[in-house]
């Protein structure tokens, strides 16, 4: 028999784990172990806050203090009305943490887990679902300033309001595949993760977050004019915008859901390309 017709067994064995089949089976296998990880994200924030007196209330007051002292200071800077400004910090801060947390945390979900990957065989999205499930118990805890803003500056909202809830939902599926992607490539290749904590930090100055975008995109200087459309490469721009102005009752602007549609698709696609070609190597690269 001719060498070319007899494949290599350790050829054959890793095109057996690099199948779409295996990697399809880890994502609906994690989701099924919801009550798993929807146990382990809760306990992670009640540890975190164990024997304080305020326990998880503490993570809204934290957020509540720093938009508040965000929002006075660049209001000021930036001659804004205080009742606008103020509320549009609050809403755009609390989205950045979940973004920024999901983008962070993600790309330490398997090194931080190393123990219990070596030692209890599960589903590797399992640790993905839990983190993102953790951050939505941390948003929805930081929410609650945006009802107390409210009823301090109460807004023009619109039947539009209703766009946050599918808009939070996209954000919510960019954060798994962030952390699916970020999360394998950092297992090996570690000096991924302080690299972009740098640029997510660098990102949060140029995300209109403490700034307003049509301040500097009606400005009467054309440069400062011209610089502020730079922003619109950045897609954290987008997901921030869908979400921020049906809170703060303003219009929907068709070509912010495009982006973030178009990042959703091709972000899971290279998770999914990611998850099926190297998650039989992570347990040996953590």
């Amino acid at each position: 028999m001719s060498s070319s017709t007899v494949e290599n067994p350790a050829v054959s064995t890793a095109r057996a784990y690099r199948s779409w089949g295996r990697a399809f089976a880890d994502l609906r296998a994690g989701w099924n172990q919801r009550s798993l990880w929807g146990h382990l994200g809760w306990q992670d924030i009640k540890q975190g806050y164990r024997r304080s007196v305020l326990g998880p209330l503490w993570i809204t007051i934290s957020t509540g203090v720093m938009a508040l002292a965000m929002g006075i200071l660049f209001s000021a800077i930036q001659n804004a009305p205080i009742q606008f400004f103020l509320p549009y910090v609050t809403v755009g801060l609390v989205c950045w943490t979940f973004i920024a947390n999901c983008v962070n945390e993600g790309a330490n979900v398997f090194i931080a887990n190393e123990g219990l990957i070596k030692q209890l065989p599960s589903p590797l999205t399992t640790h993905v679902f839990r983190l993102v499930w953790r951050q939505v118990l941390l948003f929805a805890h930081n929410f609650l300033i945006y009802f107390i803003m409210l009823a301090i500056f109460p807004q023009d909202l619109k039947w539009t309001v209703l766009y946050a809830i599918p808009a939070f939902v996209l954000i919510v599926l960019n954060g798994g595949w962030v952390a699916l992607l970020t999360g394998i490539i950092s297992t090996r290749f570690r000096d991924i993760p302080p690299i972009i904590g740098s640029v997510v930090l660098l990102l949060f100055y140029m995300t209109p977050i403490v700034w307003d975008f049509n301040i500097l995109a009606n400005h009467t200087n054309q440069l400062v004019r011209e610089r502020a459309y730079l922003a619109e490469f950045n897609p954290f721009l987008h997901f921030i915008e869908i979400i921020r102005r049906p809170l703060l009752g303003q219009d929907q602007l068709f070509h912010h859901w495009l982006v973030v549609g178009i990042i959703t698709v091709v972000g899971w696609g290279a998770a999914l390309v990611m998850l099926r070609n190297y998650r039989a190597r992570v347990s040996y690269w953590v």
